[in-house]
């Protein structure tokens, strides 16, 4: 037989008895819960947004099978209604959130999240043909944006250094189709084809489905707020292109701005400084509108009159491929999205009368088109104060409370267009009481009921009462309410409202189609003169005569941003990446810091720089040499003001250093060493520190089927270990009492034989263990 220690056994030179065998609690094996799976993601190959004919990793992830195997886990799961607040509960966390999240993690597929959101789409497309609004469908979707942010924030802790955002960027900007690596024939039958314009990434899937919870995570946030700045590039996929220039594709990857050319015609397009640039063309565009409206002349044509409809026209245009671009879907979540295509509708029907007035001559259409224009002044002014305070509480909800007030409004009228009518007939078309009506809807005047006996004695005063009854009274007071409970549910989630406006600015603002490199009123020409080239060209020269004719004109704002990112955002030593120093430097001009901050005219500037401004390596050093004594006397210290909390353990352990003490004397006297030094902290010592949080547990854990069987399965595995420790005892016993004729024996075969092959053994058990806990099992 070889030697078969036990791990823990050590053996030392014994004494004149023998060889003494000391048997020690063994190390931790394993935690707690168990060390869910990390799966640093690899970014050294290339992703793209939109689909690419060159070998890409997403292309081979099994997309399709993802959907259905998530929809069928999650249609499995949830059975009833439950609320977010419900699904966030500890109960739903351990027993359902987190094994899901385990299971689709484990798969190290990036198109994880999309999948997720895109169930979540679907659920609430179910929901929406169902008359209950508290289904099990709205549950399902909540539960899919919880996995999905679950996973996005693991993928965010697992990978860190430079590629954290790159991993980040990859999970929520790559291009996925639904359809992707499905069997031939259901592409046959759905009649799918891979292509560009089809793919969609999970951070659009989100704002299409309204995933609010979602993108207002960190890790999301990191991702959105990268894109805006534009230190995240790619080409993204579009639904249609005017001008299409897709020559050159452009992978997901990090900017770095003194590695890229001088004259990039691609920052025209990062959602920052489509932000500015769409601000500077509003001004002139409003600059423009004023300056005409202000000496209008319907019987010619001005230059002022020209140059605000051809680059008017040039505004239109861009708006218009902005919603080609990622469909009307994204378009209408944009603040301001309703007043753009207000104007729009208003443009194009000036330029339709002045069309025709100045063809047939007729005066009056010309006056009528200027009339038409100067109704584009209540959507113009406000649309410059949605811009400039775009993350105002006040606009967000304004948005969502003229949307309840058009639906309360349409209502009313369709209502009472039946008391129209029926005034109308009682006065035989001989008074119009529509002016009455208006008064008393808005309850300016009362007249309406005075002068309804001149339809009717006593059916007109009655329906103009019941029509100020239901009107005035109950109507506005629906209204009112209305919009009291949208004003207070959305303040009441702002932060969450403010984060997915930003978000959807910045997917709207990155931009694929190559019309959006020339500034209004260029892309007209563009139009006129590129989409012909397209069809003579090849793909090759066409992108080499765009690329020369966005950087001629833009040069001077090619050469501004330039200096801007390489001085201004992206501060350091030339040719290397930012320091501490700079990233705080920018951090602060991020900020925004008021005049006294700025300039540390102020007593309390320091409290807030000694934390802004990182600690150096020689600091780090210092602070960190006594980390792990640190974090050993923190958990003595809750072991101590536990001790106090819990009387039976105390009493438990009390009887435990009993018995301990008793083993170690007996240990002592058989001749061997009492063991020494303290105890390990075991499983069981990471939770009985903190105060509570045992029993808080137990009651958690104790209403599953699952734990109480787990639960008896101890206590029986206790009961062995306690008789084991019995048995122990009495071995002691019976070799320190043993005859001295089996000594001599013994002690014969010692001399004649080597160690190893010693029959007398020495046995010191260490008992400073928790009660009903073993050292060996």
């Amino acid at each position: 037989m070889g030697d078969r220690r036990r791990p823990g056994a050590t053996t030392g030179a014994g004494s004149a008895a023998g060889v003494h065998i000391q048997i020690q609690e063994p190390p931790e094996r394993r935690p707690l819960l168990p060390h869910r799976a990390t799966f640093p993601h690899r970014t050294d190959e290339q992703v793209f947004s939109c689909f690419s004919y060159n070998t890409s990793t997403p292309k081979h992830l099994p997309v399709y099978n993802n959907i259905h195997r998530i929809r069928r886990d999650i249609i499995s799961v949830v059975e009833d209604y439950l609320s977010l607040d419900q699904l966030r509960d500890v109960r739903i966390n351990i027993s359902v959130i987190r094994p899901l999240v385990d299971k689709l993690y484990e798969q190290d597929d990036i198109s994880i999240v999309y999948c997720l959101l895109v169930n979540r789409a679907q659920f609430l497309n179910e929901q929406k043909h169902l008359s209950n609004r508290q289904n099990v469908n709205s549950t399902r979707a909540m539960l899919c944006e919880l996995i999905a942010t679950r996973i996005l924030r693991r993928f965010n802790e697992d990978n860190d250094g430079p590629d954290n955002l790159l991993v980040l960027a990859h999970i929520l900007i790559a291009g996925f189709e639904p359809f992707q690596n499905a069997p031939e024939e259901i592409r046959r039958e759905v009649q799918a084809s891979t292509a560009w314009h089809k793919t969609l990434p999970a951070l659009e899937v989100a704002i299409l489905s309204e995933a609010r919870v979602f993108l207002a995570s960190t890790s999301c946030q990191k991702v959105v707020d990268a894109i805006y700045d534009g230190r995240v590039i790619y080409t993204p996929s579009s639904y249609m292109d005017l001008i299409a220039d897709r020559y050159k594709q452009r992978p997901i990857s990090l900017y770095n701005p003194r590695e890229a050319p001088l004259l990039n015609q691609y920052r025209l397009l990062v959602p920052r400084t489509r932000n500015y640039l769409e601000i500077m063309q509003f001004f002139i565009l409003l600059a423009l509108y004023v300056v005409f409206m202000a000496e209008r002349d319907p019987t010619q044509f001005s230059k002022l009159e020209i140059c605000f409809t051809v680059y008017a026209m040039g505004w239109v245009l861009d708006q218009f491929a902005t919603l080609l671009e990622h469909g009307w879907h994204v378009y209408a979540q944009n603040l301001w999205s309703f007043l753009d295509v207000g104007f729009a509708f208003i443009y194009w029907i000036y330029v339709f009368l002045r069309i025709y007035g100045w063809k047939t001559g007729n005066a009056e259409a010309d006056q009528q088109a200027l009339d038409v224009l100067a109704m584009g002044a209540p959507v113009l002014v406000p649309r410059l104060a949605f811009n400039l305070l775009s993350d105002n509480i006040v606009f967000l909800c304004l948005r969502s409370m003229m949307s309840d007030f058009a639906l309360v409004t349409a209502l009313a009228i369709w209502c009472f267009f039946g008391f129209l009518l029926s005034l109308m007939w009682l006065g035989n078309d001989a008074y119009s009481p529509f002016k009455w009506m208006i008064y008393i809807w808005f309850g300016l005047d009362g007249s309406g009921i005075h002068h309804s006996i001149e339809f009717h004695k006593i059916l007109g005063p009655a329906l103009m009462v019941a029509f100020a009854f239901l009107g005035n009274t109950l109507f506005l007071t629906i209204l009112v309410s209305m919009l009291s409970t949208t004003f207070g549910t959305i303040v009441t989630n702002a932060p969450a409202e403010i984060q997915f406006r930003r978000a959807v600015l910045t997917l709207e603002g990155v931009k694929g189609d190559a019309i959006f490199a020339y500034q209004p009123p260029f892309n007209l020409i563009a139009i006129f003169i590129l989409v012909p080239l397209k069809f003579l060209a090849s793909p090759r020269w066409f992108h080499k005569i765009h690329v020369a004719s966005v950087r001629l004109l833009n040069l001077p704002l090619l050469l501004f941003i330039a200096v801007a990112e390489r001085r201004a955002l992206w501060p350091g030593t030339p040719g290397g990446p930012p320091t501490q120093l700079t990233s705080f430097v920018k951090a602060q001009k991020k900020s925004g810091l008021h005049f006294w901050e700025k300039w540390r005219i102020t007593s309390h500037s320091d409290i807030s720089t000694v934390f802004e401004v990182p600690p150096p390596e020689s600091v780090l050093e210092q602070i960190t040499t006594d980390d792990d004594l640190t974090r050993h006397l923190i958990r003595r210290q809750f072991a101590r003001g536990n001790s106090h909390i819990d009387s039976v353990a105390s009493e438990a352990r009390k009887q435990a250093a009993q018995t301990a003490a008793a083993t170690t004397a007996v240990a002592t006297a058989a001749g061997g060493a009492a063991p020494g030094g303290p105890k390990p902290l075991s499983r069981r010592d990471s939770i009985a520190p903190f105060p509570g949080l045992r029993a808080e547990l137990q009651e958690v854990l104790s209403e599953s089927d699952e734990m109480s069987n787990i639960t008896a399965r101890l206590e029986a595995l206790e009961e062995s270990t306690q008789r084991i420790e019995e048995l122990l005892e009495r071995l002691v016993g019976v070799k320190q009492g043993k005859s001295p004729r089996i000594e001599q024996e013994d002690d014969g075969v010692s001399e004649a034989g080597s160690p190893s092959g010693s029959r007398k053994e020495s046995v010191a058990v260490s008992s400073e263990h928790d009660p009903g806990e073993s050292p060996w099992i």
